[in-house]
């Protein structure tokens, strides 16, 4: 990923605590006072998402990064990344055992060098595989999957926000069933194990599946997925988002009822996204629905929209974009971005979530309901205050109070595990897991009681993860 400019923690605390405390004290009362500003309307799409915690995204051809008309739109307008063709298994290995990342590395890079975030995009899919690969069935195949995961992953690993791990498993039509591939024909298991690979490679990605024609809630096609889903949930199968894809068409229209299969999907405790958007015509009606059927879902983490420009989309024919062939804005842009500016203000994600130890019993606790940075979290015995009420956000931090971090005082193991003011940076940053843990994203460890201790008053730490129940959490 390379270095961040960020200052250091020890030099950022430090800096911090020279804040007169009298000050402080003066704003704390204010704050408690005074209501809480509205915020005011933003004039890009990103900067408008990021007001709720969600991102408003794009899908990025590397070959188009010399057209600086292009850029100048993706950069000044989103905040996520996807690679449009680039990580896909035929751009990254071509070979079998020779990966080439060179056009995925461009899109990630210049990304990461405009201050966006990136999704993965994707790593078993029945097209654009190799020939090499379609040539291969059974168990051959199967291990070249598991292969490529761990290939691709290993090269992006604690790099990528999300990762689509499966992508259109699903048949069209009236049965609900797989879809009949190479992949699929390895064993009925084949997508549990691509999801299984993909959390050992990389703990700290979100894990999703993706797919198209899953966005009406009473077609076949979205029933088969929600009920695989619903049983990997069930079965503990580490999957933590769905995409739909969104391709809006004549032949597969937006439908009202759009906002109630978001709805159902994460109600089984999955993240949903927005991943591939494009609306035949633009209309702004449509792309205003859309965008509000995100905002009244609060696990909705986003919106790509696939391409920049009409001229830019796959199906440019369609005019199904936000800009037109000459960069200017359309009206389903302003539609867009009213939408954003007048949603929700609720950052989407958990929210007074209780973290129970499995092994004592015991919740993730403040000690005497304190607010100082610095202060070291503990097992105590759960009680429901304040200091035991945890907020997860889309960005992955899980706060205290509103406004403090679960914060890891290193990146190693034995770091202190204590309460921050919140200000972005990876240390802050956890992934909730299906099998109970919860990594750190910065360090890729799990958070741990010390000792295997059970008792109250037991401290947190940062330690390799084994399963343990010591490194196993409920959240309620």
């Amino acid at each position: 990923m390379g270095s961040y400019a960020l200052p250091r923690p020890d030099l950022r605390r430090t800096l911090r605590g020279l804040l007169p405390s009298l000050a402080a004290g003066l704003l704390a009362a204010a704050a408690l006072t005074a209501p809480a500003p509205a915020h005011a309307a933003e004039s890009t799409l990103g900067a408008a998402a990021a007001q709720s915690g969600r991102y408003f995204g794009t899908a990025i051809a590397s070959g188009r990064l010399g057209d600086s008309a292009y850029t100048s739109i993706a950069s000044r307008e989103f905040n996520m990344v996807t690679a449009e063709n680039e990580m896909k298994i035929d751009a990254t290995e071509p070979q079998r055992g020779q990966f080439n990342f060179s056009a995925g590395d461009r899109v990630f890079n210049w990304a990461v060098q405009n201050g966006k975030k990136v999704r993965g995009h994707t790593l078993a899919w029945h097209a654009q595989q190799p020939g090499w690969m379609q040539n291969l069935s059974g168990s051959t195949l199967r291990q070249a999957m598991i292969d490529h995961i761990n290939g691709v992953m290993a090269h992006y690993r604690g790099k990528i926000a999300q990762w689509d791990v499966v992508n259109e498993a699903f048949a069209d039509g009236s049965t609900g069933a797989r879809r009949d591939s190479n992949l699929q024909r390895t064993g009925n298991d084949w997508i549990e194990v691509a999801f299984r690979t993909a959390r050992t490679a990389d703990p700290a990605a979100k894990l999703c599946y993706n797919d198209y024609n899953i966005e009406n809630w009473t077609w076949a096609k979205t029933q088969g997925v929600y009920n695989m889903v619903r049983d990997f949930k069930q079965r503990g199968v580490p999957i933590d988002c769905v995409g739909f894809q969104s391709h809006f068409n004549s032949g597969s229209p937006y439908n009202s009822n759009f906002r109630t299969t978001l709805q159902n999907f994460a109600a089984l405790g999955v993240d949903v996204a927005i991943t591939e958007l494009d609306i035949q015509g633009a209309s702004s009606t449509t792309y205003a629905n859309v965008t509000n059927d995100c905002l009244a879902v609060s696990r909705c983490l986003g919106i790509t929209v696939w391409g920049v420009r009409d001229t830019d989309s796959w199906r440019s024919g369609d005019t199904p974009l936000l800009f037109n062939g000459d960069g200017s804005k359309k009206p389903a842009y302003t539609a867009v971005l009213n939408a954003l500016n007048g949603g929700s203000s609720t950052p989407p994600g958990d929210s007074g979530l209780m973290i129970r130890g499995v092994g004592s019993g015991r919740c993730v606790d403040v000690p005497n309901v304190s607010t100082a940075d610095g202060t070291r979290v503990q097992l105590w015995d759960c009680n429901n205050g304040t200091n035991q009420q945890w907020t997860q956000t889309a960005s992955g931090e899980l706060r205290v109070y509103g406004n403090k971090c679960l914060d890891a005082g290193g990146s190693g193991n034995g770091a202190g595990i204590q309460i921050y003011s919140c200000w972005g940076g990876d240390n802050q940053k956890w992934r909730l897991n299906s099998d109970g843990s919860i990594v750190g994203v910065q360090s890729g460890l799990c958070l741990d009681a010390v000792g295997a201790g059970t008792a109250n008053g037991t401290q947190i730490q940062l330690y390799s993860c084994s399963g343990g129940s010591n490194q196993r959490w409920t959240r309620s």
